[in-house]
């Protein structure tokens, strides 16, 4: 039986800790994780993987292109269901598929741009509309019948495995190692393209290795979140910690501490609501909207960004600048 069955929300949060404890101890094994555990754990590494390449993609201005890219994917992975003719696809013609989609979509997006006298937003925007829809098309013609199209595209958080941890935690030390690696020449590519190739760094392997990073953590998601949800996970923590922060291991870090806030707190009130009103809803639908949260209490509240923050600094300045009135009798 799920521990957490007929736990509200502080409930919840009460007995992570008890038996984060007791896995600690050694007392609770890896094979009894309950579900709310498994989903927590792989939303939670989602999160954090999302949340390194989101940071630097919304850094270089491409967070139209992981949008393209998280869509795009859908369709290489259905080529592979037609080719193998089956839908238990492994993980390595997940990635390949993926990659493929991932490699295309670069490619159409920097032709149009380049050949076609684009602009990037707008060849971004009819690339993925095109291949999504192609694999959306491919979907309803050859694919109906095994829900190809709902589990990709919504996600299944309920349907995750101990199996699915290990796809997701292996992306996310993919992520972190090359982030190590490459941190200088991350740095450098981002914010001075022009220095990076004065001293011999490919902007190109750079890039496409950003690219496959996306498909590979997409990938890694979809089983959660879906090809749509996704998105958010690369873009709302970045944009939320940026509002409060100026350094780049700062944003970072506080980026990869609102992924996993988010998701702590999205399960939560997912459990909470089936146990308070007895129907079940979206875990990654309600991740999004924590996160949304966050960023919009950022959006108001920031010390230095903040809307009303600012409004209350200016008046406080003006206040003491504006002359003092005399009044003579």
């Amino acid at each position: 039986m799920n521990p957490y069955t007929g736990v509200n929300f502080f409930s919840f949060f009460l007995l992570l800790i008890k038996r984060g404890v007791a896995f600690a101890s050694g007392s609770l094994s890896f094979d009894a994780l309950a579900s709310d555990e498994i989903q927590l754990l792989v939303l939670m590494g989602v999160s954090v993987s999302a949340a390194l390449l989101g940071t630097f993609l919304i850094l270089r201005k491409q967070a139209m292109l992981a949008n393209a890219l998280s869509h795009t994917v859908l369709l290489g992975i259905v080529v592979m269901f037609l080719i193998t003719n089956t839908f238990l696809l492994s993980i390595p013609l997940l990635m390949m598929g993926a990659l493929i989609s991932g490699f295309l979509t670069t490619l159409l997006t920097d032709s149009l741009t380049k050949v076609g006298k684009l602009q990037e937003d707008a060849s971004i925007g009819l690339v993925f509309s095109l291949l999504f829809a192609l694999g959306i098309l491919l979907v309803t013609l050859f694919a109906r019948n095994v829900h190809l199209g709902v589990d990709l595209v919504m996600g299944n958080v309920d349907a995750l495995l101990r199996q699915d941890m290990g796809v997701v935690f292996y992306s996310l030390l993919f992520n972190g190692i090359l982030l190590i690696l490459f941190y200088k020449e991350f740095l450098l590519t981002t914010f001075d393209p022009s220095l990076a190739r004065s001293f011999g760094v490919s902007l190109f392997f750079f890039n496409s290795l950003m690219m496959v990073q996306t498909s590979i953590t997409t990938v890694a998601a979809f089983r959660a979140v879906g090809v749509l949800l996704v998105l958010a996970f690369f873009t709302a923590p970045p944009l939320a910690a940026r509002l409060f922060v100026d350094s780049l291991k700062s944003l970072l870090a506080l980026a990869c501490l609102i992924g996993v806030m988010g998701s702590l707190i999205g399960v939560a009130l997912s459990r909470h609501f089936f146990t308070s009103f007895g129907f079940g809803i979206s875990t990654g639908g309600v991740i999004v909207l924590v996160l949304g949260l966050f960023f919009l209490i950022g959006a108001l509240f920031a010390p230095a960004r903040g809307i009303l923050t600012q409004k209350i600094l200016r008046r406080k300045m003006t206040s003491k600048i504006a002359p003092s009135r005399t009044i003579d009798v």
